[in-house]
């Protein structure tokens, strides 16, 4: 298997954690940096992990687009380079493990895209989030597909025209990220949320994971007729059939489905 050069990738128990791992960078998204993120959440949705942390070394937890990229380019080389961004993302919530944001420090344009499009987050409070377009040349566009969708209309907007950062207590109340702590707790609360979203039936988790991003944009009628659909399949599946067994003969379940039948 080819090697990672922007990343490190660690595996403890049931939990991988991918670290971006260029802090002398700031860790800012370039093309490759970009290639291996994509490319690490594929391969751990692959795994038998059952949970997935992205967190990253250094003072900053990621500055967002390599300017390197963008200046000088044509339309069809910064198309290329968004569209990178997309797929990795979108394949961020594809794969069927909660993936949970661990955030230390400042975390700007994409890489506040990466914070909003993990499916839950934990930060210090030392951190600080960033959409800088607003007060430049660049307007954080794509990032505000996946702020937007988390914080809503009016505060994506005041981020998004501003360029200001908000500190992790504001981002906490916005519904940017699930809880702020203490420097020193950041992990043992990261490690705490995941023990917490990874109990029970991986299988049903996956199923679960992908079918809320299909549906949360969809009218209330179409999204409870999808919803209806994958609920009725889901509870055919062997995990969803031991879980109702156990429930009734008073017994702790025996879970034997993995994350690749959620598929």
């Amino acid at each position: 298997m080819e090697p990672y050069s922007d990343l490190l990738i660690e595996r403890e128990g049931d939990t991988l954690t991918i670290w971006m791992n260029k802090p002398e960078r700031r860790n800012v998204l370039t093309l490759g940096h970009l290639g291996e993120l994509l490319r690490a959440f594929a391969e751990a949705g692959d795994s038998d992990a059952t949970g997935v942390i992205l967190a990253a070394k250094g003072p900053t937890f990621c500055a967002g687009h390599d300017f390197a990229d963008l200046a000088g380019q044509d339309l069809a080389s910064a198309r290329r380079l968004f569209e990178l961004c997309t797929r990795m993302m979108d394949t961020m919530q594809s794969i069927p493990q909660p993936v949970v944001a661990r955030v230390h420090a400042l975390a700007t344009g994409a890489g506040c895209q990466l914070v909003a499009t993990a499916d839950l987050a934990v930060a210090s409070e030392a951190a600080f989030f960033c959409t800088p377009g607003g007060g430049g040349g660049l307007f954080c566009t794509t990032p505000m597909v996946a702020v937007g969708r988390a914080i809503g209309r009016k505060r994506a907007l005041e981020m998004a025209l501003s360029g200001d950062p908000i500190d992790a207590r504001t981002a906490e109340s916005w519904g940017l990220i699930n809880y702020v702590v203490p420097d020193d707790e950041l992990e043992s609360a990261t490690q705490m949320l995941l023990q917490r979203v990874t109990r029970g039936s991986a299988a049903s988790k996956g199923i679960g994971k992908r079918a809320f991003y299909q549906q949360i944009d969809l009218g209330q009628d179409e999204a409870y007729d999808y919803a209806i659909e994958v609920m009725s399949k889901a509870s055919q599946i062997p995990d969803a059939q031991e879980g109702f067994a156990a429930f009734l003969e008073k017994r702790s379940p025996q879970w034997k489905s993995s994350n690749h039948e959620a598929t």
